[in-house]
């Protein structure tokens, strides 16, 4: 196992979203998802790991955003994420999706310069569409680390603090959201990408920034450090999706498609082609 390499998939929205980590590098690939991911996603992702010249063998583990979010992107990245892990001998890294869009929001504040530096403490409201006029929500505080100094994420493809959840995920109409009781409206932002989709439903009392992001794979690998140290690491056939909305049992279509995504993915991941 080498440490800081990864492999990060996201697919909880309609986009597709990988990235691999080699060390201060990062390759990455965003395109559209939904009804493209199962075709495209492991070619993109072999891909992508041939441009940063890994084996599956040589990564640390396989990072996937473990939702709240699409069902069938959920169960894909899931999917893929054990597949490769098992035929790598690899553990799988499942990271929350709305911590992971509080992440991109905290990392494009600080890149454009809103936040008042990459050491500043943040909190954030990640609100995400689920569709049914419903959203996914939870609220999470940043903590720089004491004493560290102020570098770009970009160069280190890690976090300079570390998350805390302060509100778990739930599911709620867009006029029931809420937030931590002792958060006042300036001190924190809320994120995420529902904002457009439920215009004038909001609580009159939620004037805090709103702003856009998306989870994305990037934020993942800037996440899975501080969650690798944390124990969150699973064997491949322990990771599941997170589901906060319950739905009917997979039809006998998806209990296939997902069973031949894995006898792929071990095939491949017993015979790499792939060499660093």
């Amino acid at each position: 196992m080498h440490t800081n390499q990864w492999l990060a998939l996201e697919t909880s929205t309609d986009t597709l979203s990988l990235a691999v980590a080699r060390g201060t590098q990062t390759w990455t690939h965003t395109s559209a998802g939904g009804a493209l991911t199962s075709t495209h996603m492991i070619p993109q992702t072999l891909a992508l790991l041939k441009e940063a010249g890994l084996a599956l063998t040589d990564l640390q583990a396989v990072v996937f955003g473990r939702g709240p979010g699409a069902f069938t992107g959920l169960r894909t990245a899931c999917s893929v994420a054990q597949g490769l892990a098992f035929g790598a001998d690899l553990s799988v890294l499942p990271i929350d999706t709305l911590l992971a869009v509080a992440e991109e929001a905290r990392a494009a504040r600080v890149a454009n310069g809103s936040a008042k530096g990459a050491m500043s403490v943040m909190r954030v409201l990640a609100v995400m569409d689920a569709r049914m006029e419903q959203v996914y929500a939870a609220a999470y505080e940043f903590k720089p680390n004491v004493g560290g100094a102020s570098i770009s994420v970009d160069e280190t493809n890690q976090m300079p603090g570390v998350w805390r959840c302060v509100q778990e995920p739930e599911l709620h109409s867009p006029e029931a959201l809420h937030w931590p009781a002792d958060w006042t409206q300036e001190s924190f932002i809320a994120a995420g990408n529902a904002w457009p989709v439920y215009p004038g439903r909001w609580p009159a009392a939620l004037t805090a920034p709103q702003v856009m992001a998306l989870p994305t794979a990037v934020a993942l690998l800037r996440l899975a450090p501080v969650a690798w140290e944390a124990g969150e690491a699973v064997p491949p056939e322990e990771a599941l999706p997170l589901y906060i909305r319950d739905k009917v049992a997979q039809t006998t279509d998806e209990r296939m498609q997902i069973k031949a995504q894995q006898a792929e993915l071990i095939a491949q991941a017993a015979t790499p082609t792939i060499t660093p």
